[in-house]
């Protein structure tokens, strides 16, 4: 089969994301985050797709250059989500793309590309097996047809830590930019606790203004002061939480769990069938409380296009020479993190 590959033009929207669409591909493979990450950080996007002699589809590869003095230069697919690669029909086309991928970084002087597979490339000579980082994976719950069923299974302990916070006068509501401040400042709050620098909210309004039937905003409140939050995004049958966040005043009354029993009954409301918490780490402390709602791990495959012998990349919290500044950042006042964050998260993948 004589393939062809070419660069991304506006015209084409359509017709990429009608692929995605018929190959079951993630939503962050999607044209509109193009849109989203130009509009919300600036960076170069560099977006490829493969047709054969009849001018039909076989394969795609969203790119993102992040380049700075602090971290470098570097390719993801994509970066700030948890999916992205390659999605092809064969393995021609796939190895056409990754070669692509391989010319890009080298012309742009990369350090390195890293694509976030969700399946593993086993058949693509170009993707190592030793230059994949297997330490992610996703947390997948099935969803029953009602929420009764997934009430009774959770058992009773976690039913009474669901129906604790309303003693507290808690309540949930579930929106879109009617909710984006207060959406943000539970957000912002917990991300400067944690020490992570904080996006900036014109990134969270450009995806509510892009994919307005596919994003939603979940609140719990108590007293009617925020006090929990999530960010959900639907895809092909499939609610992906990638950011939530609680404050921690709260955390005593167990608002997590209030929030996120409303947020899966209400996806299984509106019908859909998978919910994924999000990755995590196979050592994160996160993945008890997702493993306590029924989700089951998938793994996640990221491969990485690296030059010579170059050691795999650590741009993660878990590397030492940033806890210091992540010790630093906790004890900014949440004002000044919210200023400084933006330009700094921007950069990180």
């Amino acid at each position: 089969m004589t393939l062809y590959i070419k660069p991304y033009t506006s015209d084409i929207n359509a017709q990429w994301d009608q692929f995605v669409i018929e190959q079951g591909a993630p939503v962050y493979l999607l044209t509109g985050w193009k849109t989203i990450i130009e509009k919300s950080f600036g960076h170069n996007c560099y977006y490829f797709y493969v047709v054969d002699a009849n001018n039909q589809w076989q394969g795609i590869l969203p790119l993102v250059q992040q380049k700075s003095a602090l971290f470098g230069n570097y390719l993801t697919s994509v970066p700030f989500f948890n999916y992205g690669g390659v999605c092809a029909k064969t393995v021609e086309a796939e190895q056409m793309l990754v070669q692509k991928a391989v010319d890009l970084q080298q012309s742009l002087n990369a350090k390195h590309v890293e694509l976030r597979h969700s399946l593993s490339s086993e058949n693509n000579p170009l993707l190592e097996q030793d230059r994949c980082r297997t330490d992610k994976i996703t947390m997948l719950l099935d969803l029953p047809d009602e929420p009764e069923a997934l009430w009774k299974a959770i058992g009773s302990k976690r039913r009474a830590q669901v129906k604790r916070p309303i003693r507290e006068g808690a309540h949930f509501k579930i929106g879109k930019q009617e909710l984006l401040q207060d959406f943000y400042d539970v957000f912002a709050r917990n991300m400067r606790d944690l020490g992570t620098p904080v996006y900036n909210k014109n990134f969270f309004n450009n995806i509510l203004k892009q994919f307005p039937e596919k994003v939603s905003i979940a609140m719990a409140y108590v007293n009617d002061q925020p006090a929990g939050a999530g960010f959900l995004v639907d895809h092909n049958g499939i609610r992906e939480i990638p950011w939530a966040s609680t404050v921690r005043d709260y955390n005593r009354i167990g608002i997590n769990m209030f929030l996120y029993w409303n947020i899966l009954s209400h996806s299984i409301e509106s019908g859909l069938k998978t919910f994924d918490f999000g990755r995590s780490s196979k050592d994160a402390g996160t993945l008890k409380f997702k493993k306590q709602w029924g989700a089951q791990p998938t793994q996640l495959y990221w491969y990485y296009l690296l030059n010579n012998n170059q050691a795999l990349p650590q741009l993660n919290h878990s590397n030492r020479k940033y806890q210091m500044l992540i010790q630093a950042w906790q004890k900014l006042p949440v004002s000044v993190a919210n200023v400084i964050g933006p330009h700094i998260i921007k950069h990180l993948p």
